[in-house]
């Protein structure tokens, strides 16, 4: 590994507000794109882009999708104008094609909150390229590990892996009006056993996550949590960047894997 290597990350990139109101995970996110080589290209699997064939935004420059309703004007105003990269993007194709995988190009598709959120935080100016890839949701959790696995080497080209999602996200059970901020038993025992069996490097447990205490409880469906097996199949030491909870049962965990 070189000096110039980057992590794979796992971003539990919450609420839309964090664009307007960053809490705590917005200055962590900044200070930890601050201790990193800068990277050249960012790939994000995002929580947000479900689909049933894998795919790869080939787009040149795709736009900013305000992928919500409800939240204040301001927030429809952000834009994160990052370039694509459709030469990475065709890299990708061919390493997922090359480890078995059918991925599909898609130039067309604009970038959802999963992928500029985060990014707003830690690469504000918006120039260095970005690739998103999409979550195959027919796929097992060990698939999708597999696919952060065939493309970890990007890693030493100083491509900076991201999975987009969420430790905890039951809308259904937030303090959305700030009734309770007190952290649920159910949830900081979820927190607790996932971010254990990562620091024993026992990968198995969590790829097993329907025996994770809890889990229905926190993922109802389990699109912001698949995005940490991708995180996962990036590196092999892991650490935790940050961790907190908002609006009662919200995880804001931060993951490194090197």
């Amino acid at each position: 590994m070189n000096l110039q290597t980057l992590p794979g990350l796992f971003i539990s990139h919450g609420s839309p507000m964090l664009a307007l109101n960053p809490e705590q995970v917005g200055p962590a996110l900044h200070r930890l794109s601050l201790n990193l080589p800068t990277p050249k290209a960012i790939v994000v699997m995002s929580a947000h882009w479900e689909s049933q064939a894998l795919e790869v935004n080939t787009g040149i420059r795709p736009e900013t999708w305000h992928d919500f309703r409800g939240f204040p004007p301001a927030l429809y105003e952000i834009r994160y104008p990052a370039p694509g990269d459709p030469q990475l993007a065709e890299d990708i194709l061919k390493r997922l094609s090359d480890a078995g995988f059918d991925a599909h190009a898609n130039n067309s598709r604009p970038r959802d909150h999963g992928v500029w959120m985060p990014l707003l935080h830690m690469f504000p100016n918006a120039d260095i390229p970005v690739v998103e890839i999409s979550l195959p949701m027919h796929m097992s959790a060990e698939q999708i590990y597999q696919i952060g696995q065939t493309l970890s080497a990007l890693r030493e080209q100083q491509v900076l892996l991201i999975g987009s999602g969420s430790i905890t996200h039951n809308l259904s059970e937030l303090s959305w009006h700030g009734e309770s901020q007190d952290v649920p038993v159910w949830a900081s025992t979820f927190r607790n056993y996932v971010v254990q069996k990562l620091t024993h490097q026992d990968y198995d447990a969590i790829l097993d996550w329907n025996s994770i205490p809890y889990v229905q409880r926190n993922h109802p469906t389990l699109e912001h949590f698949a995005p940490l097996f991708f995180a996962m199949g990036t590196g092999t030491r892991f650490n935790i960047v940050h961790s907190s909870f908002t609006m009662g049962s919200l995880g804001m965990d931060i993951y490194r894997f090197d």
